[in-house]
């Protein structure tokens, strides 16, 4: 009987140690920290999008990673998106107006509110929509990036 309760210990000691490691093995998260600077406007919100690869760069509303929208208070914005693995990626953003939660655009396609690209790319009708390794940048454990507001395209 001593060594039925013995062995019981054990398995259990051992089935905990297995599950404690897991623990300890578990994937790192990283925080990333977005400063929207530039904004003309007082009112409305500004929205981010988190991407992490170029399906749906800049423009889609449903391949990001994260997204999120943050009320404007003054010519700046902070907005953290926790829980990221560390990797490659990339942000969008828009002075978002009218609530839709979109970039509108003119029959041509020329933005028609505020919006923003991580690295702050040239964005022109000669150079067009940025790509995602233009943008894209590599979030570590802590990351704070800087993205300037744009009103118009770019000469």
């Amino acid at each position: 009987m001593l060594n039925l309760s013995k062995f019981s210990f054990y398995l259990l000691a051992t089935l905990a140690s297995f599950s404690l490691a897991r623990t300890v093995n578990a994937e790192p998260s990283a925080t990333l920290t977005v400063v929207v600077d530039g904004l003309r406007h007082k009112n409305g919100e500004v929205c981010l999008r988190i991407y992490s690869s170029e399906k749906g760069f800049p423009n889609s509303n449903t391949s990001e990673v994260q997204s999120g929208c943050t009320q404007i208070t003054g010519s700046s914005v902070k907005k953290q998106f926790l829980g990221l693995k560390p990797g490659t990626y990339a942000v969008a953003v828009v002075d978002d107006q009218n609530g839709d939660h979109k970039l509108n655009k003119d029959f041509l396609g020329i933005p028609q509110e505020g919006f923003g690209i991580s690295k702050n790319p040239t964005v022109s009708i000669t150079t067009g929509t940025p790509k995602f390794r233009d943008a894209s940048f590599v979030v570590r454990k802590n990351t704070t990036i800087k993205i300037v507001m744009k009103y118009s395209l770019d000469p």
